[in-house]
């Protein structure tokens, strides 16, 4: 592989509850001229899975109020300092605040996690095979922070047709030295990748990657493949 290309994909409206997420993103690409091919990866934000699949709730606007919701909606609070909370989401994702949006929602809502964002990318591509005839990956991205570290970047909630995670274990290096631990994770570097692209203001949830190895192509969840479990944590 000796390039990616990342195409943002623009004129995506406000999307609501019930909406039709294949729809609209075929929509926007014909109105931006732009097109989908087998073999490119479809990335779409977790905010318009979750606002397409009515995971808005209301909360009002003041910090006891938001509080009480992530701690309903957390399975677990780690850590607790002021109004932020360290917690577990019943997917499993180690996260801020239980992963609630309060941006780019209207007043008074709140827009919680997609249910099982594995399910909503093959939902997606299967929808998005059966109206094109093409054969795409798909995941679902979020904005996360990350423990050591200042600053956020995106990560996927969710995959289909990736292998979440490349196993480079038993391989060697340019040196002959068998690989003990490396582990890379394919959907988050793509995530990461992606929101250079599509910035955090742009309202454009839609992106098209192309150029990615087909041999990162295959079966795989990122519940499954990514989210160490709390025997293999050792901060847990």
């Amino acid at each position: 592989m000796s390039g990616l290309r990342i195409t943002a994909v623009p004129g995506v409206p406000e999307v609501r509850a019930g909406a039709d997420l294949v729809e609209l993103f075929c929509a926007a690409l014909d109105g931006a001229g732009l097109d989908v091919l087998n073999g490119d990866v479809v990335t779409v934000t977790s905010k318009v899975v979750a606002k397409a699949e009515g995971r808005v709730v209301p909360c009002a606007d003041d910090e006891e109020a938001k509080v009480a919701l992530v701690e309903r909606e957390a399975v677990r609070v780690l850590r607790r300092r002021g109004t932020l909370r360290l917690t577990e989401t019943a997917h499993g994702f180690i996260c801020a605040n239980a992963g609630i949006d309060l941006s780019n929602t209207e007043q008074g809502t709140a827009v919680l996690l997609p249910v099982d964002p594995d399910r909503s990318a093959r939902r997606f591509r299967a929808e998005l095979a059966r109206v094109r005839g093409v054969s795409v990956a798909v995941v679902v991205t979020d904005t996360f922070g990350r423990v050591w570290r200042n600053g956020v970047t995106d990560v996927a909630l969710g995959s289909a047709g990736l292998r979440p995670v490349l196993d480079l274990r038993g391989t060697t290096d340019g040196n002959g030295r068998v690989l003990q631990a490396t582990e890379v994770a394919i959907v988050d570097e793509l995530a990461g990748a992606v929101d250079l692209v599509l910035g955090k203001s742009s309202r454009t949830p839609f992106a098209v990657v192309r150029g990615l190895d087909a041999s990162y192509f295959g079966e795989g969840s990122v519940k499954e493949h990514v989210v160490r479990s709390a025997n293999d944590d050792l901060f847990r």
